[in-house]
């Protein structure tokens, strides 16, 4: 059953990773890029003090601090090191059949992605600290995430079950942290 499933990854990953041009590349390399989401991590975090009163937004920058320790070392930890799956362009039985955009394919362990557990855990913490007043930023966080996440396939250094696991256990990470949020810091809203 294991062996079917690695298949079907594999699979997936090839015909998904084999749909990208030179074209593309560059914006699906821009999408992966830490740095250049800076100003929108900034906009978020500024509209926090617009969002909620002054206490309650510095609660929730340090809710999001938190988020990211937890799903940026929890996916290494937890998962990568554990579960030691070669990413696929470190897989050499189909090195020949994969599209590696920048050349470089990053550590050994691709599972679970650390990109798409980061990136979802930001997007569902984020999108719910906003969802009452402006709730399309939540779907639209979850938007990014997506791209974020699928940027990982697409630049050949990770397989589908690599994301999908990455942004369940990000999103998990989210819910939680907003759950701790909501009981610890008591938010307070801006009329």
């Amino acid at each position: 059953m294991f062996q079917y499933i690695n298949d079907l990854d594999t699979t997936i990953f090839l015909f998904l990773n084999n749909l990208g041009t030179e074209t593309w590349d560059p914006f699906w390399l821009r999408m992966s890029e830490v740095f250049i989401w800076i100003p929108l991590y900034l906009t978020l975090i500024v509209g926090l003090f617009f969002l909620f009163k002054t206490k309650t937004a510095l609660w929730a920058v340090l809710a999001i601090a938190l988020n990211v320790v937890l799903t940026d070392q929890g996916s290494v930890r937890l998962f990568k090191n554990q579960f030691e799956r070669l990413r696929p362009c470190h897989e050499e039985s189909i090195q020949d059949q994969i599209r590696l955009v920048k050349g470089h394919c990053g550590g050994k362990y691709g599972f679970v992605s650390s990109h798409a557990s980061n990136s979802f855990g930001i997007a569902v913490l984020v999108g719910l600290f906003y969802r009452k007043r402006w709730p399309w930023v939540f779907y639209g966080m979850l938007f990014w995430a997506s791209l974020v996440a699928y940027s990982r396939i697409y630049l050949g250094v990770h397989y589908p079950a690599d994301i999908y696991f990455g942004a369940l256990y990000g999103s998990l990470i989210g819910g939680l942290v907003y759950a701790a949020f909501l009981r610890w810091a008591k938010p307070e809203f801006k009329a």
